[in-house]
């Protein structure tokens, strides 16, 4: 047995009469509205960039910030959730997060709105690993489909919903409302899991390698803001601080993994990409990610900046989708158990590339109710991919990877979505200068209405060439047990 790694795994303690369903509430409950609070802002973009004068690239760092911080400290999660308790992890990240949120909701400009936004992401990033670590341990392969499903409800549900909930809210009262109603649920989800949350997992204490929490945050963290500053204008990628930046977080990423391969007790143990299956579901999931997160940026300035709608209707447009999807989640768990993850990712993924190259065809003349039936769409065949994918590639794992393994894939899910973000607002942002650049008159409405339809074209023509290599990796999926130690 390969024991590299094996010291760093938290030891099970007697589960025999845990009751797992108030773990469970409690869990759901932080969970939801911190990963919530990942999309909240987004339908209010447009109003922020007028009221906080600021442009949208610099504004998209609301989003991206957030997914930055998350992706920076869920690698260190593994060693974390190894030193500390289920319930001192849970209340310490609720604590943050709701500290942040108090923040954002007094914030007197731009620059304390984005402190407010990392501190909720800081909660965010050291909150998710343990509830999908505390999955893993409290259920057993046969029946973790229908947990994770379960879960889906919360990771694929709350950040779909978000800008639903924002634009309802944003129709009659403050942005500072989108933080100040969230407060009230963070304390209660304090309060809940203060009472009933119980630990599931007894600390190891492994030795803590602060090189590779270094390399690793200069990696990640280097390689994001890279992406995100890409859109800001000033060169673009001919920017030294653009290509410097990821140059220096691709070198540090590399000693990263170098390290972890070679020291005894790994921050995050990729071996565990020795499987297949989990390789793959990491493939998969990061294309998920960049396709969801960056979708859900790029259709409140498309409805808002294009088709002229309000929030609440932009809101309103998006929300039978959002419902939709995390209403089948749990569901598709359940199919998972049942018939593997083949029958549904395979049709799924194709049903995503159908969507996407629908969504390369829309223009200003396109109907509210084509735009609804898209989203609806593209929500179900995320929802067909996202949970059947995770649960086959964690399966896969011996015991002693399963923090490692989610971590894994918690900070490259988090990463990818916040490159996504960028990557994509920054193809909107260059394909409306160049339209607007070309306009006999840039100031006309129509003209920047057409801007924008030809920046959220090029988008999403990006985002149809990912769904296709999605559809080619699904086809390699194969169902996995977990093996024997």
């Amino acid at each position: 047995m390969n024991t590299s790694g094996a010291a760093a795994a938290p030891a099970a303690l007697d589960l025999g009469d845990v009751k797992r369903l108030p773990i469970m509430i409690s869990l759901i409950i932080g969970a939801f509205f911190s990963i919530l609070n990942e999309t909240l802002l987004n339908i209010a973009f447009p109003e922020l960039m007028i009221e906080l004068q600021v442009t949208a690239p610099t504004l998209q760092w609301l989003a991206t910030g957030y997914m930055l911080v998350v992706g920076v400290l869920v690698p260190a999660s593994a060693l974390l959730v190894q030193w500390f308790t289920t319930r001192q992890m849970f209340l310490g990240a609720m604590t943050l997060f709701a500290v942040g949120t108090l923040v954002c909701g007094v914030a007197p400009q731009f620059s304390v709105l984005l402190i407010g936004r990392l501190l909720q992401a800081a909660g965010t990033g050291l909150m998710l690993p343990v509830l999908m670590n505390t999955i893993l341990v409290l259920y057993p392969p046969e029946k973790r489909g229908a947990a994770m499903g379960t879960i889906g409800l919360v990771i694929m549900f709350a950040p779909a919903i978000g800008p639903t909930i924002s634009g309802l809210i944003l129709e009659s009262l403050h942005w500072r409302w989108l933080f100040f109603m969230v407060l009230p649920f963070a304390i209660f989800s304090i309060v809940f899991a203060f009472l009933y949350l119980k630990n599931v997992s007894k600390p190891t204490k492994p030795k803590v390698d602060v090189v590779s929490i270094i390399l690793s945050t200069i990696g990640f963290g280097g390689i994001v803001y890279g992406f995100s500053s890409s859109g800001e204008g000033h060169g673009g990628w001919t920017s030294p601080q653009v290509y410097g930046t990821v140059i220096i977080g691709t070198i540090s990423l590399l000693l990263f993994v170098l390290r972890q391969l070679r020291v005894k007790e790994p921050l995050m143990d990729l071996r565990a990409f020795r499987y297949p299956m989990f390789t793959l579901t990491t493939l998969l999931l990061i294309i998920m990610m960049m396709t969801l997160f960056s979708t859900m940026s790029l259709l409140p300035f498309l409805f808002q900046g294009a088709l002229g709608l309000t929030v609440f209707a932009s809101g309103l447009l998006m929300l039978p989708g959002s419902l939709l999807n995390g209403l089948i989640s749990p569901l598709m768990g359940k199919l998972f158990d049942k018939f593997g993850p083949r029958a549904l990712v395979i049709p799924g993924t194709v049903f995503l590339v159908v969507v996407m190259w629908f969504f390369t065809r829309v223009s200003v003349d396109t109907s509210k109710i084509t735009f609804l039936v898209l989203h609806i769409c593209m929500m179900v065949a995320i929802s067909m991919i996202m949970m059947p994918t995770q649960t086959n590639g964690l399966n896969q794992l011996p015991q002693r990877y399963y923090p490692h393994g989610t971590a894994i894939l918690n900070t490259l899910q988090q990463v990818a979505g916040a490159i996504g973000v960028a990557f994509f607002i920054g193809i909107m942002s260059a394909g409306q200068r160049g339209f607007l650049e070309g306009s006999s008159d840039p100031t006309l409405p129509a003209q920047q209405a057409q801007a924008m339809v030809a920046g959220v074209h090029n988008a999403f023509m990006i985002g149809f060439g990912f769904a296709v290599v999605a559809v080619i990796l699904a086809l390699f999926l194969k169902r996995t047990k977990a093996p024997t130690e």
